[in-house]
């Protein structure tokens, strides 16, 4: 296989996509264009909405079923950019550029790949997935998608990871709670202060964490990350509302995690949604045994990707780092989709499913 000739139209790939921005929700352009040069591949590409997907050329119904899947959106550039993020900088090596880390690189990695193993028959059925809103867990992203394509027993996610393996990842469930207190004169011995009330219930997520937990991803983080009350200074608030961030383990459905906050907070609770689970594909997982045995080490990612919404075993692994996701600046190096490329075809090619 030429590593090299595929990492350099990777690369090539990558500095077109950084030059179209593609911010959540706005991905059409980017889309358009990996259609286009999916197509000049010779390849045949099929897309609904802004998602881009293919199926292998080798198409066994008898044979299982293995997805590439990684997002072609962005989040919205933050401050602090020293260049125009939508224009690459590029020395030989280092990729500056929007998405170039998060999540270009993985995006243009697994296309290389998937050409690479599609070159052959393998012991599975190959689907390439570049999937739309990732980063805002948009309804018509992959949650759209995954209907439409054929049944998948198995789901590798390009995420920014440094190449080693997330076995688990966290869910997420935003909370929005409401105590109710009863208005009165701040000058007075009169209502009922619902700031008060909120901070009862605030303290309880702070002092009880729930029991269940693995060393994978630790125990459920439960954050109050906003608040609001009050009318003016002299009168006392009948209503408070906050905001619970829930970052749910494998232990737990989202379900349950809310039920337990209803039995004990005294407060009002809409959960915004369920369905952005946590995940973890078992460690006796071919494709997991493959990775240790390659040197891997897996872990449990605290961030939450498309996985959540896929409810099949999955493992998300990228070039990258997590850490330069979503900061000014952002960069991916040559040497990483080029080691990226030549880990996923030496994981992929031949693997028993």
């Amino acid at each position: 296989m030429d590593f090299d000739k595929a990492t350099s139209d990777a690369v090539a790939l990558l500095l077109q996509l950084i030059q179209i921005p593609s911010v959540s929700r706005d991905e059409t352009n980017a889309a358009d264009h990996l259609f286009h040069v999916i197509e000049e591949r010779g390849l045949k590409p099929q897309r609904k909405n802004n998602n881009i997907w293919l199926k292998g050329d080798h198409w066994d119904d008898a044979k299982p079923t293995l997805l590439l899947n990684a997002h072609i959106d962005t989040v919205k550039p933050v401050a602090g950019w020293a260049t125009d993020p939508f224009t690459p900088q590029f020395d030989g090596e280092k990729i500056v550029g929007l998405g170039s880390n998060d999540d270009g690189a993985s995006l243009v990695s697994l296309l290389a790949v998937f050409q690479m193993l599609n070159a052959q028959p393998q012991p599975y059925n190959l689907l390439f997935a570049a999937s739309a809103e990732e980063e805002v867990s948009g309804k018509n992203g992959i949650e759209a998608l995954l209907p439409d394509l054929p049944h998948i027993d198995l789901g590798l996610v390009g995420e920014p990871t440094g190449m080693q393996p997330a076995t688990a990842e966290k869910g997420l469930m935003v909370i929005d709670a409401t105590a109710i207190g009863k208005s009165g004169h701040a000058a007075r011995n009169e209502g009922i202060n619902a700031i008060y009330k909120a901070v009862e219930d605030i303290q309880w997520i702070c002092n009880n964490p729930l029991p269940k937990q693995t060393d994978l991803l630790g125990p459920v983080k439960m954050t109050t990350t906003m608040i609001q009350a009050g009318t003016q200074h002299n009168v006392i608030p009948d209503k408070c509302t906050f905001v619970i961030d829930v970052r749910s383990n494998e232990c737990y459905s989202n379900e349950e995690i809310f039920g337990l906050l209803q039995q004990h907070l005294g407060s009002e609770l809409v959960a915004r949604s369920f369905r952005l689970s946590s995940s973890r594909i078992s460690h006796d997982n071919n494709l997991v045994k493959k990775l240790i045995g390659m040197g891997k080490t897996p872990f449990g990612s605290p961030t939450l990707s498309d996985q959540a919404l896929m409810r099949f075993p999955t493992l998300k692994m990228g070039p990258g780092q997590s850490s330069r996701s979503h900061t000014a600046n952002e960069f991916v190096l040559v040497s990483e989709i080029n080691d990226a490329i030549q880990t996923y075809y030496q994981l992929l090619n031949g693997l028993m499913l």
